[in-house]
């Protein structure tokens, strides 16, 4: 009985919003794992409730990250009804080089510029300090190249979203966010079976 009256307890704390957050976080990866243009609605509802969550608990990176994976949500769900009329959706692809180049120098050059800014910004406007201002960039910086690749069907997105759920799994747990941290875990899992199946639907393309 104990356990349960922790539990409840617990659960009570928790923020309705952020629960919402976490189920349509959730359904949009699930339904992008499986290729269905539904997931980009679903991704909009849900980075609008992270944009607040995200200005409130001082992830400020990740709020901004938000704002962009809203935008690029609308975009994503554009391209994807946009095909060539000769096929029923838009393909998948592989990561090219350039691309592979082009990635690691963003991260590199954007990750300090954005963390020693978010220190710079919330100290001249008095806001709570940043949360992991460094790390917390990093994986903003990741993110942006995944969604990128996401919204064109690069089959790689699933291998940077793997490792960047990773982090967030243990920073948003430290920072008392048990919901969202147990999301982004549970999306680990979906990213590993959206890599095997888009990976699965590239072979079958025959390209």
């Amino acid at each position: 009985m104990a356990i349960l009256h922790t539990l409840q307890t617990w659960w009570q704390q928790q923020s309705l919003l952020e629960v919402i957050g976490v189920i349509t976080g959730l359904l949009c990866v699930y339904l992008a794992a499986k290729n269905i243009i539904w997931n980009w609605p679903i991704a909009i509802i849900s980075t609008a409730i992270y944009i607040y969550i995200y200005g409130k608990t001082g992830f400020y990176a990740d709020m901004f990250q938000y704002i962009y994976l809203c935008i690029t949500s609308m975009y994503g769900w554009y391209n994807w009804t946009h095909h060539p009329v000769t096929e029923n959706t838009v393909p998948i692809t592989k990561i090219c080089k350039s691309q592979i180049i082009w990635s690691v120098i963003i991260v590199l050059v954007a990750t300090p510029t954005l963390g020693y800014t978010l220190i710079r910004f919330a100290s001249i406007l008095h806001y709570n300090p940043p949360a992991y201002p460094y790390i917390d960039s990093f994986c903003t910086c990741c993110s942006f190249i995944a969604q990128y690749f996401l919204t064109r069907k690069i089959v790689e997105n699933w291998l940077i979203w793997i490792f960047v759920d990773i982090i967030y799994t243990v920073i948003y747990f430290k920072k008392d966010l048990q919901i969202t941290a147990g999301m982004f875990a549970i999306l680990i899992i979906i990213a590993v079976f959206g890599y095997i199946d888009w990976k699965r639907d590239w072979k079958k393309q025959g390209v």
